[in-house]
Protein backbone atom coordinates (compact mmCIF):
# COMPACT_ATOMS: atom_id res chain seq x y z
CA UNK A 1 0.00 0.00 0.00
CA UNK A 2 1.42 3.44 -0.72
CA UNK A 3 -0.22 7.16 -0.30
CA UNK A 4 0.76 10.12 -3.64
CA UNK A 5 0.84 13.41 -2.12
CA UNK A 6 1.50 16.69 -3.87
CA UNK A 7 3.22 18.97 -2.18
CA UNK A 8 5.39 22.08 -2.98
CA UNK A 9 5.74 25.15 -1.10
CA UNK A 10 3.29 24.55 2.26
CA UNK A 11 5.99 21.90 3.64
CA UNK A 12 9.78 21.86 3.92
CA UNK A 13 11.19 18.46 2.36
CA UNK A 14 12.65 17.68 5.85
CA UNK A 15 8.87 18.24 7.28
CA UNK A 16 7.91 15.12 5.02
CA UNK A 17 10.41 12.48 6.61
CA UNK A 18 8.11 11.08 9.61
CA UNK A 19 6.18 10.17 6.93
CA UNK A 20 7.90 7.32 5.10
CA UNK A 21 4.62 5.48 3.16
CA UNK A 22 4.04 8.78 1.24
CA UNK A 23 5.57 9.07 -2.27
CA UNK A 24 6.01 13.12 -2.39
CA UNK A 25 5.40 14.27 -5.72
CA UNK A 26 5.67 18.05 -7.40
CA UNK A 27 2.75 20.65 -6.87
CA UNK A 28 -0.18 18.77 -8.89
CA UNK A 29 -1.06 20.30 -12.49
CA UNK A 30 -3.09 19.25 -15.10
CA UNK A 31 -3.40 15.68 -15.88
CA UNK A 32 -1.51 14.45 -12.61
CA UNK A 33 -4.12 12.97 -10.80
CA UNK A 34 -4.60 10.58 -13.30
CA UNK A 35 -1.81 9.97 -14.55
CA UNK A 36 -1.24 8.49 -10.37
CA UNK A 37 -4.58 7.18 -10.35
CA UNK A 38 -3.63 4.80 -13.07
CA UNK A 39 -0.89 3.57 -10.30
CA UNK A 40 -3.62 3.03 -8.12
CA UNK A 41 -1.92 4.04 -4.96
CA UNK A 42 -3.61 2.85 -1.89
CA UNK A 43 -4.70 6.80 -1.79
CA UNK A 44 -4.14 10.17 -3.35
CA UNK A 45 -3.48 13.33 -0.91
CA UNK A 46 -3.19 16.93 -2.45
CA UNK A 47 -1.41 20.22 -0.70
CA UNK A 48 -0.54 22.32 -3.41
CA UNK A 49 -1.07 22.82 -7.05
CA UNK A 50 0.11 25.55 -10.11
CA UNK A 51 -2.70 28.20 -10.03
CA UNK A 52 -1.38 30.72 -12.69
CA UNK A 53 0.30 29.48 -15.82
CA UNK A 54 0.25 26.31 -15.74
CA UNK A 55 -2.81 24.70 -16.21
CA UNK A 56 -4.57 23.45 -12.81
CA UNK A 57 -6.03 19.68 -12.07
CA UNK A 58 -9.51 19.28 -13.30
CA UNK A 59 -12.06 18.38 -11.04
CA UNK A 60 -13.27 15.43 -13.43
CA UNK A 61 -9.83 13.26 -12.65
CA UNK A 62 -9.96 13.96 -9.18
CA UNK A 63 -13.67 12.32 -9.91
CA UNK A 64 -12.14 9.94 -12.13
CA UNK A 65 -10.18 9.06 -9.43
CA UNK A 66 -12.45 8.37 -7.03
CA UNK A 67 -14.79 6.62 -9.07
CA UNK A 68 -11.90 3.73 -9.25
CA UNK A 69 -12.30 3.26 -5.41
CA UNK A 70 -8.78 5.64 -4.45
CA UNK A 71 -9.88 8.42 -1.36
CA UNK A 72 -8.57 11.73 -2.43
CA UNK A 73 -7.51 13.78 0.16
CA UNK A 74 -7.27 17.57 0.02
CA UNK A 75 -5.97 20.43 2.70
CA UNK A 76 -4.57 23.77 2.98
CA UNK A 77 -3.93 25.04 -0.58
CA UNK A 78 -5.43 23.71 -3.87
CA UNK A 79 -6.36 20.49 -2.02
CA UNK A 80 -8.34 22.76 0.41
CA UNK A 81 -10.11 24.52 -2.72
CA UNK A 82 -10.74 21.56 -4.83
CA UNK A 83 -11.74 19.46 -1.62
CA UNK A 84 -14.69 22.07 -1.04
CA UNK A 85 -15.88 21.75 -4.45
CA UNK A 86 -15.73 18.34 -4.25
CA UNK A 87 -16.69 17.51 -0.67
CA UNK A 88 -20.47 16.65 -1.89
CA UNK A 89 -18.88 13.62 -4.28
CA UNK A 90 -16.25 12.24 -1.79
CA UNK A 91 -13.13 13.86 -1.30
CA UNK A 92 -11.94 13.98 2.02
CA UNK A 93 -11.03 18.07 3.20
CA UNK A 94 -8.77 18.19 5.81
CA UNK A 95 -8.05 21.60 7.86
CA UNK A 96 -9.49 24.84 8.93
CA UNK A 97 -8.79 26.27 5.35
CA UNK A 98 -11.08 23.67 3.77
CA UNK A 99 -13.53 24.23 6.54
CA UNK A 100 -13.61 27.85 5.98
CA UNK A 101 -13.84 27.41 1.87
CA UNK A 102 -16.78 25.28 2.72
CA UNK A 103 -18.62 27.98 5.08
CA UNK A 104 -17.84 30.26 2.82
CA UNK A 105 -15.59 32.68 5.09
CA UNK A 106 -12.87 32.49 2.39
CA UNK A 107 -13.79 32.44 -1.22
CA UNK A 108 -11.01 33.74 -3.34
CA UNK A 109 -8.21 31.70 -4.72
CA UNK A 110 -5.81 33.90 -4.02
CA UNK A 111 -6.33 33.58 0.01
CA UNK A 112 -4.03 30.15 -0.40
CA UNK A 113 -1.53 31.31 -3.61
CA UNK A 114 2.32 31.41 -3.42
CA UNK A 115 4.79 32.48 -5.30
CA UNK A 116 7.81 29.91 -4.72
CA UNK A 117 10.92 28.88 -6.23
CA UNK A 118 11.48 25.79 -8.77
CA UNK A 119 11.70 22.75 -7.37
CA UNK A 120 15.40 22.52 -7.91
CA UNK A 121 15.73 25.35 -5.30
CA UNK A 122 13.35 23.17 -2.40
CA UNK A 123 10.23 25.07 -3.55
CA UNK A 124 10.81 27.55 -1.34
CA UNK A 125 7.51 30.10 -0.94
CA UNK A 126 8.18 33.74 -1.92
CA UNK A 127 5.37 35.31 -0.93
CA UNK A 128 2.87 34.86 2.36
CA UNK A 129 -0.19 33.13 2.01
CA UNK A 130 -3.73 35.23 3.23
CA UNK A 131 -4.81 32.23 5.17
CA UNK A 132 -1.43 32.45 7.03
CA UNK A 133 -1.87 36.56 7.39
CA UNK A 134 -5.13 35.78 8.86
CA UNK A 135 -4.52 33.15 11.13
CA UNK A 136 -1.29 35.24 12.84
CA UNK A 137 -3.53 38.23 13.30
CA UNK A 138 -6.28 36.25 14.94
CA UNK A 139 -3.74 34.95 17.41
CA UNK A 140 -2.17 38.26 18.34
CA UNK A 141 -5.81 39.53 18.59
CA UNK A 142 -6.68 36.49 20.82
CA UNK A 143 -3.59 36.66 23.12
CA UNK A 144 -4.07 41.02 23.52
CA UNK A 145 -1.28 42.00 20.88
CA UNK A 146 -3.33 44.11 19.24
CA UNK A 147 -7.06 45.47 18.85
CA UNK A 148 -10.09 44.51 17.11
CA UNK A 149 -9.71 48.05 15.06
CA UNK A 150 -5.93 47.13 14.03
CA UNK A 151 -6.03 43.76 13.46
CA UNK A 152 -8.88 45.12 10.48
CA UNK A 153 -6.52 46.80 9.02
CA UNK A 154 -3.70 44.89 9.19
CA UNK A 155 -5.93 42.41 7.37
CA UNK A 156 -7.75 44.91 4.74
CA UNK A 157 -3.92 46.24 3.98
CA UNK A 158 -2.77 42.54 3.06
CA UNK A 159 -5.38 41.86 1.12
CA UNK A 160 -4.95 44.59 -0.96
CA UNK A 161 -1.62 43.57 -2.19
CA UNK A 162 -1.61 41.06 -4.95
CA UNK A 163 -0.49 37.95 -3.64
CA UNK A 164 2.76 37.33 -5.64
CA UNK A 165 3.95 40.49 -3.64
CA UNK A 166 2.47 40.08 -0.33
CA UNK A 167 5.23 39.91 2.38
CA UNK A 168 5.17 40.92 5.64
CA UNK A 169 7.68 43.71 5.21
CA UNK A 170 4.99 45.13 2.51
CA UNK A 171 1.92 45.08 5.15
CA UNK A 172 4.12 46.41 7.57
CA UNK A 173 4.87 49.49 5.40
CA UNK A 174 1.32 49.71 4.36
CA UNK A 175 0.10 50.17 8.26
CA UNK A 176 3.28 51.66 9.78
CA UNK A 177 1.79 55.02 10.07
CA UNK A 178 -1.39 53.75 12.42
CA UNK A 179 -1.59 53.66 15.86
CA UNK A 180 -1.46 49.64 17.57
CA UNK A 181 0.74 47.79 14.55
CA UNK A 182 4.11 48.69 16.24
CA UNK A 183 3.53 46.01 18.81
CA UNK A 184 2.15 43.12 16.12
CA UNK A 185 5.32 43.39 14.31
CA UNK A 186 7.72 43.22 16.95
CA UNK A 187 5.56 39.92 18.24
CA UNK A 188 5.55 38.71 14.64
CA UNK A 189 8.75 36.70 14.67
CA UNK A 190 7.48 34.28 17.61
CA UNK A 191 4.06 34.73 17.02
CA UNK A 192 3.77 34.46 13.11
CA UNK A 193 0.79 31.49 12.60
CA UNK A 194 1.57 28.69 9.33
CA UNK A 195 -2.27 28.03 8.70
CA UNK A 196 -1.30 26.22 5.77
CA UNK A 197 1.46 23.65 6.87
CA UNK A 198 -0.84 23.25 10.39
CA UNK A 199 -3.56 21.83 7.61
CA UNK A 200 -1.07 19.35 5.26
CA UNK A 201 0.31 18.07 8.51
CA UNK A 202 -2.91 17.20 9.60
CA UNK A 203 -4.26 15.92 6.06
CA UNK A 204 -0.76 13.68 5.99
CA UNK A 205 -1.27 11.97 9.70
CA UNK A 206 -4.97 11.52 8.65
CA UNK A 207 -3.91 9.98 5.73
CA UNK A 208 -1.41 7.87 7.48
CA UNK A 209 -3.56 6.38 9.95
CA UNK A 210 -6.19 5.49 7.04
CA UNK A 211 -2.99 3.63 5.84
CA UNK A 212 -2.46 1.53 8.71
CA UNK A 213 -6.36 0.87 9.06
CA UNK A 214 -8.40 0.83 5.50
CA UNK A 215 -11.82 0.60 5.59
CA UNK A 216 -13.24 -2.24 3.87
CA UNK A 217 -13.31 -1.05 0.16
CA UNK A 218 -16.96 -0.11 -1.03
CA UNK A 219 -17.80 0.23 -4.85
CA UNK A 220 -17.84 3.92 -5.58
CA UNK A 221 -20.81 5.87 -6.73
CA UNK A 222 -18.98 8.65 -8.37
CA UNK A 223 -18.67 8.45 -12.04
CA UNK A 224 -16.61 11.30 -13.98
CA UNK A 225 -18.49 12.06 -17.69
CA UNK A 226 -17.18 11.39 -20.65
CA UNK A 227 -16.64 14.55 -22.54
CA UNK A 228 -14.68 14.74 -25.64
CA UNK A 229 -12.31 16.96 -23.87
CA UNK A 230 -11.42 14.68 -21.02
CA UNK A 231 -11.41 11.53 -23.50
CA UNK A 232 -9.08 14.09 -25.40
CA UNK A 233 -7.01 14.63 -22.13
CA UNK A 234 -6.37 10.77 -21.17
CA UNK A 235 -5.83 10.10 -24.60
CA UNK A 236 -2.83 12.17 -24.52
CA UNK A 237 -1.66 11.47 -21.30
CA UNK A 238 -1.89 7.71 -22.20
CA UNK A 239 0.13 8.37 -25.01
CA UNK A 240 2.55 9.77 -23.33
CA UNK A 241 3.47 6.32 -21.57
CA UNK A 242 5.22 4.97 -25.12
CA UNK A 243 6.35 8.04 -27.27
CA UNK A 244 9.29 8.39 -24.74
CA UNK A 245 10.15 4.85 -25.58
CA UNK A 246 9.78 5.07 -29.45
CA UNK A 247 12.27 8.11 -29.61
CA UNK A 248 14.56 5.76 -27.32
CA UNK A 249 13.93 3.32 -30.13
CA UNK A 250 15.18 5.38 -32.81
CA UNK A 251 18.17 6.22 -31.01
CA UNK A 252 19.12 2.57 -30.66
CA UNK A 253 19.49 2.84 -34.55
CA UNK A 254 22.48 4.36 -34.10
CA UNK A 255 24.64 2.69 -31.92
CA UNK A 256 27.46 4.90 -31.50
CA UNK A 257 25.21 7.28 -30.22
CA UNK A 258 23.21 5.53 -28.05
CA UNK A 259 26.36 4.35 -26.30
CA UNK A 260 27.72 8.00 -25.69
CA UNK A 261 24.56 9.27 -24.50
CA UNK A 262 23.80 6.47 -22.50
CA UNK A 263 27.17 7.21 -21.10
CA UNK A 264 26.23 10.77 -20.28
CA UNK A 265 22.56 9.77 -18.93
CA UNK A 266 24.31 7.63 -16.45
CA UNK A 267 26.46 10.25 -15.19
CA UNK A 268 23.58 12.72 -14.69
CA UNK A 269 22.02 9.95 -12.92
CA UNK A 270 24.98 9.30 -10.73
CA UNK A 271 25.15 13.46 -10.10
CA UNK A 272 21.42 13.84 -9.30
CA UNK A 273 21.73 10.66 -6.81
CA UNK A 274 24.88 12.45 -5.24
CA UNK A 275 23.15 15.40 -5.21
CA UNK A 276 20.24 14.74 -3.38
CA UNK A 277 22.65 12.53 -0.90
CA UNK A 278 24.00 15.66 0.39
CA UNK A 279 21.54 18.31 -0.36
CA UNK A 280 23.13 20.01 -3.09
CA UNK A 281 20.73 22.60 -4.90
CA UNK A 282 22.69 25.19 -7.44
CA UNK A 283 21.84 28.83 -6.42
CA UNK A 284 20.38 31.04 -9.13
CA UNK A 285 23.24 32.27 -10.46
CA UNK A 286 24.42 29.61 -11.30
CA UNK A 287 21.35 28.47 -13.01
CA UNK A 288 21.15 31.63 -15.08
CA UNK A 289 24.88 30.70 -15.89
CA UNK A 290 23.68 27.48 -17.64
CA UNK A 291 20.89 29.25 -19.27
CA UNK A 292 23.32 31.86 -20.92
CA UNK A 293 25.64 29.12 -22.04
CA UNK A 294 23.34 27.32 -23.51
CA UNK A 295 21.35 30.08 -24.89
CA UNK A 296 23.86 31.33 -26.62
CA UNK A 297 25.69 27.71 -27.75
CA UNK A 298 22.58 27.23 -29.52
CA UNK A 299 21.74 30.49 -30.94
CA UNK A 300 18.82 30.71 -29.29
CA UNK A 301 19.45 34.29 -28.44
CA UNK A 302 15.40 35.18 -28.92
CA UNK A 303 12.89 34.67 -26.29
CA UNK A 304 10.87 33.34 -29.38
CA UNK A 305 13.48 30.84 -30.33
CA UNK A 306 13.47 29.68 -27.18
CA UNK A 307 10.31 29.03 -26.39
CA UNK A 308 9.66 27.60 -30.37
CA UNK A 309 12.75 25.33 -28.87
CA UNK A 310 11.08 24.41 -25.94
CA UNK A 311 8.11 23.60 -28.18
CA UNK A 312 10.07 21.68 -30.37
CA UNK A 313 11.59 19.53 -27.87
CA UNK A 314 8.73 18.84 -25.76
CA UNK A 315 9.59 21.11 -22.81
CA UNK A 316 8.11 23.96 -20.94
CA UNK A 317 10.13 26.43 -19.13
CA UNK A 318 10.03 24.64 -15.62
CA UNK A 319 11.53 21.62 -18.05
CA UNK A 320 13.97 23.57 -19.35
CA UNK A 321 14.85 24.88 -15.79
CA UNK A 322 15.20 20.95 -14.61
CA UNK A 323 17.44 20.03 -17.46
CA UNK A 324 19.54 23.10 -16.84
CA UNK A 325 19.51 22.31 -13.15
CA UNK A 326 20.93 18.22 -13.90
CA UNK A 327 23.78 20.39 -16.51
CA UNK A 328 24.90 22.19 -12.32
CA UNK A 329 24.60 19.66 -10.54
CA UNK A 330 26.98 17.46 -13.01
CA UNK A 331 29.43 20.44 -12.61
CA UNK A 332 29.23 20.65 -8.90
CA UNK A 333 29.65 17.04 -8.47
CA UNK A 334 32.51 16.95 -11.01
CA UNK A 335 34.41 20.11 -9.26
CA UNK A 336 33.75 18.01 -6.08
CA UNK A 337 35.47 15.39 -7.23
CA UNK A 338 37.87 16.96 -9.27
CA UNK A 339 40.99 15.72 -7.73
CA UNK A 340 39.87 12.39 -8.02
CA UNK A 341 39.11 12.20 -11.42
CA UNK A 342 43.04 12.26 -13.07
CA UNK A 343 43.24 8.39 -12.63
CA UNK A 344 40.01 7.43 -14.27
CA UNK A 345 40.93 9.96 -16.78
CA UNK A 346 44.18 8.49 -18.23
CA UNK A 347 42.24 5.11 -17.73
CA UNK A 348 39.40 6.11 -20.39
CA UNK A 349 42.49 7.97 -22.59
CA UNK A 350 44.06 4.30 -22.55
CA UNK A 351 41.04 2.16 -23.40
CA UNK A 352 39.66 4.67 -26.46
CA UNK A 353 43.75 4.85 -27.86
CA UNK A 354 44.10 8.77 -27.08
CA UNK A 355 47.30 8.26 -24.48
CA UNK A 356 50.27 7.83 -26.40
CA UNK A 357 49.30 10.64 -28.95
CA UNK A 358 48.90 12.80 -26.27
CA UNK A 359 51.44 11.23 -23.64
CA UNK A 360 54.16 12.04 -27.02
CA UNK A 361 52.36 15.45 -27.50
CA UNK A 362 52.63 16.44 -23.93
CA UNK A 363 56.76 15.13 -23.85
CA UNK A 364 57.89 17.33 -26.74
CA UNK A 365 55.95 20.56 -25.41
CA UNK A 366 57.96 19.89 -22.58
CA UNK A 367 61.29 19.94 -24.20
CA UNK A 368 60.65 22.92 -26.55
CA UNK A 369 59.69 25.14 -23.82
CA UNK A 370 62.48 26.28 -21.19
CA UNK A 371 60.75 27.76 -18.05
CA UNK A 372 62.39 30.74 -19.18
CA UNK A 373 60.14 31.49 -23.00
CA UNK A 374 56.79 31.44 -20.67
CA UNK A 375 55.24 34.40 -19.48
CA UNK A 376 55.78 35.98 -22.50
CA UNK A 377 54.92 39.48 -24.02
CA UNK A 378 51.59 38.42 -25.77
CA UNK A 379 49.33 40.27 -23.99
CA UNK A 380 46.39 37.18 -22.33
CA UNK A 381 43.29 38.76 -24.43
CA UNK A 382 45.49 38.23 -27.74
CA UNK A 383 46.35 34.60 -26.74
CA UNK A 384 42.46 34.08 -25.22
CA UNK A 385 41.43 35.06 -28.62
CA UNK A 386 43.88 33.21 -30.79
CA UNK A 387 42.83 30.03 -28.55
CA UNK A 388 38.99 30.03 -28.26
CA UNK A 389 38.32 32.16 -31.83
CA UNK A 390 40.87 30.50 -34.18
CA UNK A 391 41.60 27.02 -32.71
CA UNK A 392 38.00 26.03 -30.78
CA UNK A 393 35.97 27.93 -33.29
CA UNK A 394 33.55 29.65 -30.52
CA UNK A 395 33.32 33.05 -28.59
CA UNK A 396 35.85 33.53 -25.23
CA UNK A 397 33.87 32.35 -22.28
CA UNK A 398 32.21 35.51 -20.26
CA UNK A 399 33.45 33.53 -17.24
CA UNK A 400 36.45 32.16 -17.55
CA UNK A 401 37.16 31.11 -13.75
CA UNK A 402 33.84 28.97 -14.31
CA UNK A 403 34.92 27.29 -16.93
CA UNK A 404 38.80 26.65 -15.98
CA UNK A 405 37.12 25.38 -13.24
CA UNK A 406 35.41 23.35 -15.46
CA UNK A 407 38.71 21.90 -16.92
CA UNK A 408 39.60 20.74 -13.54
CA UNK A 409 41.85 23.78 -13.25
CA UNK A 410 42.15 25.32 -10.17
CA UNK A 411 41.26 28.87 -11.57
CA UNK A 412 41.84 31.83 -14.14
CA UNK A 413 45.30 31.50 -13.97
CA UNK A 414 46.24 28.21 -14.12
CA UNK A 415 43.95 28.37 -17.35
CA UNK A 416 46.12 31.28 -18.57
CA UNK A 417 48.93 29.53 -18.14
CA UNK A 418 47.48 26.12 -20.06
CA UNK A 419 47.04 28.49 -22.90
CA UNK A 420 49.90 30.38 -22.82
CA UNK A 421 52.35 27.18 -23.16
CA UNK A 422 49.81 26.06 -25.83
CA UNK A 423 50.50 29.23 -27.81
CA UNK A 424 53.82 29.01 -27.34
CA UNK A 425 54.15 25.34 -28.67
CA UNK A 426 52.47 26.45 -31.93
CA UNK A 427 54.29 28.86 -32.47
CA UNK A 428 57.95 27.25 -32.48
CA UNK A 429 59.70 26.48 -35.33
CA UNK A 430 59.33 22.85 -34.68
CA UNK A 431 56.24 22.64 -32.44
CA UNK A 432 52.85 21.29 -34.20
CA UNK A 433 49.53 23.27 -34.71
CA UNK A 434 46.82 23.28 -32.67
CA UNK A 435 45.17 20.55 -35.52
CA UNK A 436 47.39 17.83 -34.38
CA UNK A 437 45.45 17.27 -30.58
Amino acid sequence: MNLAVFVGPTLPRDALDEFPDARILPPVRQGDVYRVAKDRPSAIGIIDGYFDGVPSVWHKEILWALEQGIPVFGSASMGALRAAELADFGMIGVGQIFKDYVAGVLQDDDEVAVVHSPAELGYQPLSVPMVSVRATVSRAETVGVIEPETAERIIGAAKSIHYRDRNWTDIENAVTEHAGTEGFFKWLPEGQVDAKAEDARAMLRMMSDYLSAPPAPQTSTVRAERTLVWKTLRNRIDAEATEGDAVIDELRLTPELYFELRTRAILRLLAQEEADRVDLSPDREVLLRHMSDHRSSTGLTRKAHLMQWLHTNDLNPELYEAMLTGAAQIDAVTEARSTRLNAPLLTELKRSGLYADLRDRADKKTQLIAPSDRKISADRLHMLIWFFETNLDRDVPDDLESYAVSLGLSGRDALYDLIEAEFLYCHSDTGSTASDR
